[in-house]
């Protein structure tokens, strides 16, 4: 896809640069970046990367985050410190954060599996119909740190989480992305464990990681009900790798 995009373009549901029809795309870094602070991500006084950070991290160009910046500050979010740079202000009110109870047994992990199977084939479906360019590039980017892993027998549990992580933030919908990062140390233990299971013949990883490629292309692509049966077969391989095809009795 391509790289960076300026301030002025629009991005259609197609990923292709549009004028008049979809959201600015500086309009879509604000909200990005709105929502980080507010969930606390970007905690008050703290320092904001820098623009050319910024840029990196979201597939744009500086004068796209330098416009979301300017309406930042216009709307008293965040200041600036001569020489020390972007802070986010002490008034700004983090709202509550998305929580789960810590796992704490093997039927914990499989419940974990069994909440992101209805979850996540359906941001993989959203994520096809209405990924942009900058959302394609983080989920190559993920998928290209697990192609180097897998060349060298390694799983990275970072670059998995990423991938996932990267397909509900191109389905445009917080409430996945959220419910995901609420996730985040549930799933790395998952994540774990199935790399463990992994660890033998080689074609094992080639294979995970041919599930997160046909996911990723079918997103490329917006073949919707692809994206979403390829999502849910990756996540239910896993989750039968792991506990060997067995489902656990979670009845009361």
């Amino acid at each position: 896809m391509a790289g960076n995009i300026a301030a002025g373009e629009v991005i259609a549901s197609d990923g292709k640069p549009e004028r008049g029809k979809a959201v600015k795309l500086v309009d879509r870094v604000l909200d990005q970046l709105q929502e980080r602070i507010r969930t606390g991500n970007y905690a008050p006084d703290s320092r904001l990367p820098g623009e050319h950070e910024l840029a990196s991290m979201l597939g744009v160009s500086r004068p796209v985050v330098r416009d979301a910046l300017s309406r930042l500050r216009e709307q008293g979010m965040i200041y600036s410190r001569q020489g020390a740079g972007t802070f986010v202000s002490a008034q700004v009110s983090v709202t509550a954060q998305l929580a789960y109870s810590p796992v704490k047994s093997i039927a914990d992990i499989q419940r974990c599996y069994e909440f992101r199977l209805t979850i996540e084939p359906a941001a993989a479906f959203f994520a096809a119909q209405r990924r942009d360019d900058a959302a394609i590039a983080r989920i190559a980017s993920a998928l290209a740190e697990l192609r180097e892993a897998t060349s060298h027998q390694l799983h990275r549990t970072d670059a998995d989480f990423l991938f996932h992580k990267a397909v509900t933030e191109a389905a445009n919908n917080h409430y996945y992305t959220a419910s995901l990062e609420a996730l985040r140390a549930h799933i790395a233990v998952g994540m774990h464990l199935h790399g463990l299971s992994l660890m033998g013949p080689r074609a094992g990883l080639e294979k995970v990681y041919g599930e997160h490629q046909q996911i990723y292309q079918a997103i490329v692509d917006g073949r919707a009900e692809d994206a979403r049966d390829f999502m849910h077969r990756h996540l239910e391989g896993s989750r039968d790798r792991l506990f060997e095809g067995k489902v656990l009795d979670l009845s009361f």
